[in-house]
């Protein structure tokens, strides 16, 4: 096995404070690069402090906060990045919220929310993030199964990470003439807070449907993203690496 090293590299994760984020920070950073963890700021500070638990584990990293769907915002925290650390080579746009409901219930604030943080916050970051990536720099956004196959209930959340996918195809081609790769990964069900906010009912039926008969595992969907921010990925992108069991073939 070719061991994948990004000693040298500086990585930023959004939403990176628990969950599939937290992992992809910690993965990372066991490959060499330094971390930059993005959190959204909130009145109880839980966010700040789990942050702060993920660098610890980290070897070299450094928390800043930012609201993806503020664009102002996530320019600040970019120019916070070059402060810290002389270049950005990896970006990965990880936040993202449910709010599910039947599209016969579902308000327009449910619907706007979900868009402004899972499409609208992807396109605020590249937007803010590409002048100062480094030429060969890694960009890779995190989708979802559902946006592949549609799931009951989540008109918004689908609707947001198909315009992921979509995001991703073009951008690829605009930035091909810096050598800057973009890719998704589509990742299945996966346990963590958000995933565990799904009935278990309904948790159960996806299981049913999962080939290799289990859910996924934070860590699984951080290899993969480790491989896409790695040179052996260099001659990938535009792509959709689905991580998910073999639950949508």
């Amino acid at each position: 096995m070719i061991p994948i090293n990004l000693k040298g590299k500086t990585a930023l994760i959004t939403g990176a404070s628990q969950g599939l984020g937290a992992a992809m920070a910690r993965r990372l950073s066991r490959a060499g690069a330094h971390v930059v963890i993005n959190y959204m700021e909130e009145a109880s500070g839980k966010n700040a402090e789990l942050a702060e638990e993920v660098a610890r584990d980290c070897r070299s990293a450094v928390t800043l906060p930012g609201d993806v769907r503020n664009f102002e915002q996530i320019s600040s925290m970019m120019d916070q990045v070059s402060d810290h650390y002389s270049s950005l080579d990896i970006l990965v746009n990880n936040a993202g919220i449910v709010r599910d409901s039947t599209l016969r219930k579902m308000d327009p604030e449910q619907w706007q929310s979900v868009i402004d943080t899972n499409l609208t916050g992807v396109f605020n970051t590249c937007r803010a993030a590409v002048d100062q990536m480094e030429e060969g720099g890694r960009i890779v956004n995190i989708s979802s199964v559902s946006a592949m196959m549609g799931t009951f209930g989540q008109s918004n959340y689908v609707a947001a990470k198909a315009g992921v996918i979509g995001l991703t195809k073009t951008l690829s081609r605009e930035l091909a003439k810096r050598q800057i790769t973009v890719n998704c990964v589509a990742p299945g069900m996966v346990l963590t807070e958000m995933g565990k906010t799904v009935p278990e009912a309904v948790r159960e039926d996806w299981l049913a449907g999962i080939p290799l008969q289990r859910f996924g595992d934070p860590e699984d969907i951080a290899n993969a993203v480790v491989f896409l921010s790695s040179p052996l990925a260099g001659y990938i992108t535009g792509q959709v690496l689905h991580v998910n069991g073999g639950s949508w073939l």
